[in-house]
């Protein structure tokens, strides 16, 4: 038992607790209370977190603990090795330690776990040593001989990539700022920073090295590469820039030794180009020692200057490798593959400059990867997302080794490293935060000679420069943060005479004002802005004075312009200027427009791209949503209630379901056909008693075929339930079919209603309109749901934006708002309009719906005073009062018969929407029921599928069974063999102890005889001497009681340790010294030679005894593992039998679905009652029973009625007391009223007046009279209506004849259509037709113009009569 802990108080209550959770003595309750207080006692002392390793030794009752090791950290978990030898402690911040406890020694610190997941690493040079960093910034230092960490640095900031330079111990490390710290790792255990570089604003995405470390390579975003001297004598200076077009997706460098150059790679990512790009350029040593001649003033370098290059690869790629001989390797993007080329004419297309592929190497890899080529260019790795890490030949691209570094869960591998040396490979992963070494196991002499041969010419140029760059980097001073340093950039004499101070500072940050000894002023402004400050600085000295000139010229030629400017505002607008004829830069103009336009066309393809896809995506749901569906899901919604019934949308069945459901339905039939005499019976019995309860559902009542199914009492079988799965499902489909066809007959009714209703609201608009009523009339409409295909097309009102036009769209739409113009205005200068609506309203008749708006114009002498009229203008204002009169009357008649039939129009539409409601709501109650129905189908389903699965997972059980039980057969006919082998060996033995020890005994027993000369005295003394054994030390083995590979304790090699160690006690015995006085020398000698025989074989005896002991305790445990084994068989036996039950009562005892009434409840408990204490009674006898229960309920019932009257009764008079009780108040308020009433005119003249009630009378009759009359109007008017919907009727049924007529016509007209369409297809004269059609359409054409001038004619023609009798009439009024 293991733990790590310190405190004696709690050392003390462990061995307590121990105690008595290993005490078995305890009785039950007891144990339960003292195990449960030992888990909450154990739970308080892992709590404990000192750091204490002890180990406890339990034998029975007894324990001894002993403190084995003190890590001084937290421990949270311990584990032993498969062989239980080393014991591995992981602590709470994650360092691993091991431990040996056959040793006693001090915990070993095995590995110091970082925070963060690994971000890079690299070899440092000597290859004892490799460096790596983090996430978070953390460089760590590892020994590459066990993995063992030497040292960390935290830089405190987000590192981006890492680097180490082959010419000498320093390591770069990119960060997320733009910032390249450089660190001294010439002492692997004391890692410090000596430089740091701001180059660029944007994050440095990787850096590399060229094999003689002479340039790093840093890459930063917006496709800059910066060129740095990796040398620390050179203060790791920044030589310049490249800039290239477009995004840098890879870069690798490729080193010349021979012409002293490296090669530059890089594979960019270039906008609207389908195909990678693959750039080169080269650095030569003349870019560090004369740098001036091949940058300029802003430190880019010259294209010519490093050779830059462009190749057009065929595909995509995300990672490209050069080789010397111009053979470029690239991972696809879309595809895991490895794609060749050849950069030669030979390899380009002849449509394009680009270059193809030779071959495409299957990546075998999941995910995106890259590629990694080895120093000698003799190896490819290849890595990727799935963690598997793959290497090539790069002649022949076999694949020569094949590991899995990294889990694809953990995002695979991120880095590869070779070492220059070709013996060693570091893994990174992505997200798993392990970093792997690799060493080749097996390799061909071939290529290790190779490879070593190449590490030595290496090895001949680094050792040239390493030495003295390490000795420079030693003597850099540490990097130290000083905020209010503003040194400038050393030159490099004054470096070397610097003192050399070393300072532990520890690396901070601070508003990101970081300085170094030796950079240059403030670190605030990165290399590429200190290069353009400098340039300015120095265009502005030099151009000083021309710069105050350009300035004075220009500040003149502006108050010209602005003088222009006013003068043109003053002058008229013909002779005006355009503003933009003072734009003086109209190039710079026009090159803005131009860009603008460019990005226009850029956003429209972009959007048209972005609408493609989305129109991609629309299609696919379309497809699969809705044009997939045969029947199309929609609703029926009532007018005026909330129902709303949906229907089922409906999936066409496909062929492999219809020939399944053909297959059953005949097999149906065939089976039916064999048992006909046996179903004829069962038809006869199904007439009598078979219902919807036995079937389990009311498909049958709603268009289902139950007659095709199984009996639920016949299902036994795995056919005949999964033959009854396919056909009840053909039963719902038809279902759901039958209700979509009733659904649609409600939706058409729908349709049809609301087109009534739009009549009818036409009728109603113009009633409103003559009323002049300003009332919201309800328009009834389809809503989305019940019209889904909708959703598919897009309305103009939907859309927000305004939409966008051409200049020739525009230009369209204006010309045709210009002719609309001018058509409405040509319209409205008609003479012939004009003098119509001057003369009369715009009519030639007036229509009985005008009625309303006609007026009749007073004389024009009204205005007169009315003594002043004449007799004539008297006449002439009686009748204008009687027209007036007569007009009003026949207005409030014609208004009150617009109301009649608006009233009518309304009723009809509340009456057509009200039963369309009752019509949903009768089919919303129908699918509740069969929705019900269909459940019922479902749930048959669902217990057919347990069953299958049931009998599936029992059938599963029982193979698995019977192969285990073959399983333990095997091992029991094994064991019994060894049980017999065993009993053999232990009976031979048992001969061979019993000889060993009568041997021992004989020996004993030959002491008195051989020592018979000897003295009594002497004698005595010699057998206390015979029988004294040594004190040999005990050798311990109590760890080695965990260990289940150790040796026996009974092996002849302890047997012969132990006997050894005897036999070097006993020399300290057989010393003269412990010879007895007297005693002669030889004789001491035969004696000792006597006792060491006998110790011997008494331990002879011993090692025997052990050995059978052992023997016979293994015969035991093979004896109770073959007891076991049969159990277990027995058990699987058992098991098997119940399997087989399950089995048998799955098939017969079937799950029956049954529908019950409502009211009737189905129990839960559906175990058969007991009926043995039960006692028969005769029928008769419960029958009076309950015929006097029934009596004496009426009894009771009746009593209660009668009590039930009573108490109305008292209720009754208690209602009239407080009637009579308020009559009396009211009287007495009367009383009241009467005294206090005030008489008035009106009373005053009911009480003088004697026939007051003859007045009445009289005024009574006046207005009945009066109403008699009006009723008479009515009857006449009514009389007069019927006359005309007489004749409207009439009218009706003769245009209903006409129509009959025309429809007969019609028909033959289509018969003989039909027919002439059929000579016409037959005689095949569509040319002749064609042109027949064509003269006869400009006839048709001809014959409309024609009709149209004869209607005008006609109309001018009435319009010209009219008038000709308006001005006779006026001319000649007699006539």
């Amino acid at each position: 038992m293991w733990a790590a802990k310190k405190d004696m108080f709690w050392q003390l209550m462990l061995r307590h607790a121990v105690f008595l959770f290993f005490n078995k003595n305890l009785c039950l309750i007891t144990c339960v209370k003292y195990r449960t207080w030992y888990r909450m006692f154990i739970k308080k002392y892992r709590e404990r977190k000192e750091g204490i390793l002890f180990f406890y030794q339990i034998k029975g009752l007894q324990y001894e603990m002993k403190i084995y090791a003190d890590i001084l950290q937290p421990i949270s978990s311990l584990i032993f090795s498969p062989d239980y030898t080393v014991l591995l402690l992981v602590t709470d911040q994650g360092t691993l330690y091991t431990y040996t406890p056959a040793h006693s020694g001090e915990a070993v610190k095995l590995l110091d776990t970082c925070r963060s997941c690994f971000l890079a690493a690299d070899f440092l040079p000597g290859y004892k040593y490799c460096v790596s960093v983090t996430i978070s910034g953390e460089v760590q230092v590892w020994l590459l001989k066990d993995g063992t960490g030497l040292s960390k640095l935290n830089l405190n900031v987000q590192a981006t990539a890492m680097a180490c330079c082959p010419s000498s111990n320093s390591v770069a490390v990119g960060t997320k700022r733009g910032q390249i710290y450089f660190l001294d790792v010439t002492e692997a255990e004391a890692p410090r920073v000596v430089h740091r570089i701001f180059v660029s604003e944007f994050p440095v995405l990787s850096l590399h090295y060229d094999q003689s470390g002479q340039f790093l390579i840093a890459r930063a975003m917006q496709g800059h590469i910066f060129i740095l001297d990796a040398r620390p004598s050179k203060l790791f200076e920044v030589l310049g820039y490249v800039e290239l077009a477009g995004e840098v997706l890879d870069l690798s460098i490729l080193s010349d030794f021979n012409s002293d150059l490296v090669e530059v790679v890089v594979l960019l990512n270039v906008a609207g180009v389908q195909w990678a790009r693959l750039g080169t350029f080269c650095l030569s040593s003349a870019l560090a020692t004369d740098n001036e001649k091949y940058v300029n003033a802003h430190g880019m370098f010259n294209a010519s200057a490093i050779k830059m290059k462009q190749y057009d690869l065929e595909y995509s790629l995300s990672s490209a490798v050069r080789l010397k001989d111009n053979t470029v390797y690239g991972y696809c993007t879309c595809a895991p593959f490895i794609c060749k080329y050849r950069l030669s004419e030979e390899n380009i297309s002849e449509d394009s400059s680009v270059f193809l592929s030779e071959k495409r190497i299957p990546g075998n890899q999941l995910g995106s990867g890259f590629l990694c080529l080895s120093p000698s260019s003799r190896w490819l790795a290849s890595a990727a997302k799935d963690g598997v890490l793959l290497i090539y030949d790069t002649f022949t691209m076999d694949i020569l080794a094949q590991e899995h570094c990294h889990s694809h869960q953990g995002g695979g591998i991120r880095s590869v490293v070779f070492s220059l040396d070709g013996k060693f490979i570091l893994v990174n992963g992505k997200n798993d935060g392990a970093l792997v070494c690799l060493k080749w196991k097996k390799l061909k002499e071939t290529e290790f000679k190779e490879a070593a041969a190449y590490w030595k010419s290496l090895l001949a140029t680094l050792n040239k420069s390493t030495s003295n760059e390490n000795a420079f980097l030693k003597s850099i001073a540490e990097w130290q943060f000083d905020p209010e340093s503003k040194l400038e950039s050393l030159p490099e004499e004054k470096v070397k005479e610097a003192p050399l101070k070393s300072s532990n500072v520890e690396l901070t940050e601070e508003d990101g004002n970081i300085t170094t000894l030796y950079s240059s002023g403030t670190i605030d402004m990165t290399w590429i802005g200190q290069k353009i400050k400098k340039v300015m600085k120095e265009e502005t000295q030099r151009f000083g004075n021309q710069k105050k000139e350009l300035e004075m010229e220009v500040e003149k030629l502006r108050e010209t312009i602005q003088k222009m400017i006013l003068e043109n505002e003053q002058v008229p607008d013909t002779e005006k200027l355009e503003p933009q004829e003072f734009s003086l830069d109209i190039e710079e103009q026009e090159k803005a427009q131009a860009e603008a336009e460019q990005k226009v066309i850029m956003m429209r393809k972009e959007i048209e791209m972005e609408n493609l896809a989305n129109c991609y995506v629309q299609d696919v749901i379309k497809h699969e949503c809705w044009d997939a569906m045969y029947v199309k899901g929609r609703t029926v919604k009532g007018f005026h209630m909330a129902h709303e019934v949906k229907n089922y949308p409906l999936k066409k069945r496909s062929k492999e379901e219809l020939e399944t459901l053909e297959k059953v339905l005949r097999l149906k039939k065939v089976e039916t056909a064999d048992v006909k005499e046996e179903g004829e019976k069962a038809e006869v019995m199904a007439d009598d008693s078979a219902s919807c309860c036995l079937i389990g559902s009311l498909s049958s009542q709603y268009g289902g075929d139950t007659s095709i199914l199984y009996s639920q009492w016949d299902l036994h079988t795995r056919e005949q339930k999964v033959n009854q799965i396919v056909l009840l499902k053909d039963i719902i489909y038809n279902l759901k079919t039958a209700f979509n066809k009733e659904f649609d007959k409600v939706a058409r009714q729908k349709e049809q209603d609301i087109a009534r209703v739009k009549e009818r609201n036409l009728r109603i608009h113009e009633i409103l309109a003559q009323l002049e009523l300003q009332v919201e009339v309800w328009e009834p409409a389809l809503t989305d749901d019940e019209m889904p295909e909708r959703a598919l097309t897009v309305q103009d009102s939907e859309i927000k934006a305004e939409k966008y036009l051409t200049q020739e769209e525009r230009q369209k739409a204006e010309m045709l708002a210009r002719l609309e113009i001018e058509r409405q205005l040509a319209a409205t200068d008609n003479e012939r309009l004009r003098a119509l609506d001057d003369m009369m309203g715009g009519v030639l008749e007036v229509k009985k719906e005008d009625i309303l708006k006609m007026d009749i114009p007073p004389p024009a002498f009204i205005s007169k005073p009315e003594h002043g009229w004449t007799d004539e203008e008297k006449k002439k204002f009686r009748d204008y009062e009687k027209k007036v009169k007569e007009l009003n009357e026949e207005k409030e008649n014609y208004r009150m018969s617009l109301e009649d039939e608006l009233e009518k129009l309304e009723a009809s539409i509340q009456e057509t929407t009200q039963n369309f409601d009752e019509t949903v709501r009768k089919l919303s109650e129908k699918k509740v029921k069969l929705e019900m129905v269909i459940y019922q189908e479902e749930l048959k389903i669902v217990n057919l599928v347990y069953a299958l699965m049931l009998d599936e997972e029992l059938g599963t059980r029982e193979t698995g069974l019977h192969n285990f039980l073959m399983k333990k057969e095997k091992e029991k006919v094994k064991t019994a063999r060894t049980i017999q082998m065993t009993k053999s060996k232990i009976e031979a033995y048992i001969d061979i102890y019993e000889n060993a020890v009568v041997q021992e005994k004989n020996v004993e027993s030959s002491f008195a005889r051989e020592f018979a000369d000897v003295p009594a005295n002497l004698l005595e003394e010699l057998l206390q001497l015979y029988r004294q054994r040594p004190k040999t030390p005990v050798k311990e083995t109590v760890l080695d009681t965990a260990n289940p590979y150790r040796k026996c304790l009974g092996s002849a090699e302890d047997n012969k340790d132990a006997l050894t160690l005897l036999m070097k006690a006993m020399d300290e015995l057989d010393s003269p010294e412990h010879m007895p006085n007297g005693l002669d020398l030889s004789i001491w000698e035969n004696f000792c030679l006597a006792r060491r025989n006998k110790m011997e074989s008494e331990e002879m005896v011993k090692w025997k005894s052990q050995t059978l002991a052992e023997m016979q305790a293994f015969l035991r445990r093979r004896v109770d593992d073959s007891d076991i084994i049969d159990s277990e068989i027995e058990d699987i036996f058992k098991e098997l039998t119940w399997l087989q039950e399950e089995k048998m009562k799955l098939q017969l005892n079937l799950t029956i679905q049954f529908l019950l009434k409502q009211g009737q409840v189905e129990l839960e408990n559906t175990e058969i009652p007991e009926y043995s204490d039960a006692v028969l009674i005769n029928k008769s006898v419960i029958e009076e029973l309950n015929r006097n229960i029934m009596a004496q309920g009426e009894k009771k019932i009746a009593s209660m009625v009668e009590y039930k009257d009573f108490s109305k009764g008292i209720f009754q008079l208690e209602w009239e007391h407080r009637k009579m009780s308020m009559q009396i108040e009211d009287l007495q308020q009367k009383a009241r009223d009467i005294v206090s009433l005030i008489i008035s005119k009106d009373r005053q003249l009911l009480l003088n007046v004697p026939n007051y009630d003859s007045n009445v009378a009289h005024h009574i009759s006046v207005m009945e009279q009066t109403l008699g009359i009006m009723d008479e109007l009515h009857k006449k008017n009514v009389k007069n209506r019927q006359k005309k919907v007489k004749q409207l009727e009439k009218c009706i049924s003769l245009k209903e004849q006409e129509n009959y007529e025309l429809s007969l016509e019609l028909k033959e007209m289509l018969v003989s259509t039909s027919e002439r369409r059929h000579i016409f297809e037959a005689a095949d004269t569509q040319h002749i037709s064609e042109k027949a059609a064509r003269q006869r359409y400009r006839e048709i054409l001809k014959q409309k113009h024609l009709r149209g001038l004869i209607k005008e004619e006609k109309e001018e023609f009435e319009i010209l009569q009219a008038q000709v009798g308006r001005l006779r009439s006026r001319l000649f009024p007699i006539l």
